[in-house]
């Protein structure tokens, strides 16, 4: 009955190259996780274990670096998902044709993405910062526009 009703209604083709309406994507998104998790990377790699027969000092340590990689893998994976999203959603076959590396190019950004997220990499966490600017430059290009690649630190 429900079929019958659906099949009746009146529709009209919609057509868009993106999920979403045109001049909602940005890769500005992917930098600020991106910049959390080298920040978070930075911050890990400045500890300094305290001798072990403080326990206030030690519970004190263990609780910050658990914050601290607990925001960097959260980081680290939302500029996963924010790259993942630009690159399936708005990049056209077009894009494509100008940028014949697109594809490598976001895929390697991708797996920097999962190594700082798994690992406590500095070289990794600015390699991922570089390759999103990039991108940045690519995505801007495709829209004409010259935008300013500006970051917190």
């Amino acid at each position: 009955m429900l079929s019958k009703f659906l099949s009746n209604l009146k529709t009209e083709a919609a057509e868009a190259h993106c999920d979403g309406p045109c001049g909602i994507y940005d890769p500005a998104s992917a930098r600020i996780a991106a910049e959390a998790a080298l920040s978070m990377t930075k911050k890990i790699l400045a500890l300094t274990p305290p001798s072990g027969d403080d326990a206030t000092a030690v519970a004190a340590y263990h609780n910050t670096v658990s914050r601290y990689v607990a925001i960097k893998e959260e980081q680290a994976h939302l500029a996963k998902t924010e790259l993942l999203v630009l690159w399936t959603d708005y990049f056209k076959p077009e894009h494509l044709d100008a940028y014949p590396d697109l594809h490598t190019t976001f895929w390697k950004a991708a797996k920097l993405c999962s190594a700082v997220k798994v690992e406590v990499n500095q070289n990794q966490a600015e390699e991922l910062m570089a390759a999103i600017r990039g991108i940045h430059e690519i995505f801007w290009a495709t829209k004409g526009r010259t935008v300013e690649w500006v970051t917190a630190g």
